[in-house]
């Protein structure tokens, strides 16, 4: 086998290596997409047993991270890419620490269902949930897709509606604290929503994590804690 020959065979070898990195996170994603899914319905419907599935499959979600970290280590030391290459490491190291935490916060809001089951539904909060919930489903999911599809304006979709949630959440809060005032008798059920509310915003900060690697992938610009406005002038202005 010549050089050229040898060289190509390499080049394969790699390629195959980073499109395996990029199934192997996209399949995490699925498992932590479901958990969320799983874990809001589990709150507003009050199923306890659907919130078990939720929890039981953390140990997936951590195994995935581990074994997909391994592997990105491995073909840093191994494949020494550089560019394009390196940026794609890079960006699945990252996204997975994301997607695991995504998946604590799917976690805490199945162990907040099963406690709503045990003490009784809260009276307020549950429409809140549920449409909070399927917002941050949404982002995940477009991240995800974004990822796949390297779809920067995808992704710059996610980061806008992160800014949607947090105003969405931050309503929910006033609202919630005031019923609370005005019913002492409600604090510690509709705390339990709070809880789940606060971890549903924070899921929707790291699916904009997730997005924001998109771009970082694509573009090489790093646009953590950048305006939004800048950020599209600035990506989509060098498309």
């Amino acid at each position: 086998m010549d050089n050229e020959n040898v060289s190509s065979h390499i080049s394969k070898r790699f390629n195959d290596d980073l499109q395996e990195l990029k199934n192997h996170l996209l399949m995490m994603g699925g498992v932590v997409e479901r958990q969320v899914t799983d874990g809001v319905l589990s709150l507003v419907d009050a199923n306890s047993e659907l919130a078990l599935n939720v929890r039981s499959n953390e140990k997936q979600v951590n195994t995935f991270e581990l074994n997909i970290d391994e592997e990105c280590t491995s073909v840093l030391a191994l494949r020494q890419p550089a560019a394009g290459d390196l940026r794609m490491v890079v960006a699945i190291l990252k996204a997975i620490t994301d997607l695991e935490r995504i998946g604590d916060e799917a976690n805490k809001i199945a162990k907040l269902a099963i406690k709503l089951t045990e003490e009784g539904q809260a009276p307020r909060g549950y429409v809140e949930v549920r449409h909070i919930g399927q917002q941050v489903q949404e982002m995940i999911h477009k991240a995800l897709d974004a990822f796949a599809r390297f779809d920067v304006e995808l992704a710059l979709e996610v980061a806008q509606a992160d800014r949607a949630v947090d105003i969405e959440y931050n309503s929910a809060m006033r609202q919630l604290v005031t019923y609370m005032m005005e019913d002492p008798r409600s604090i510690s059920r509709v705390l339990n929503i709070i809880w789940a509310l606060r971890a549903l915003e924070r899921i929707g900060d790291h699916a904009r994590n997730i997005a924001e690697h998109v771009i970082y992938l694509v573009k090489g610009q790093d646009i953590r804690h950048a305006n939004l406005d800048a950020i599209k002038e600035s990506v989509l202005g060098s498309a």
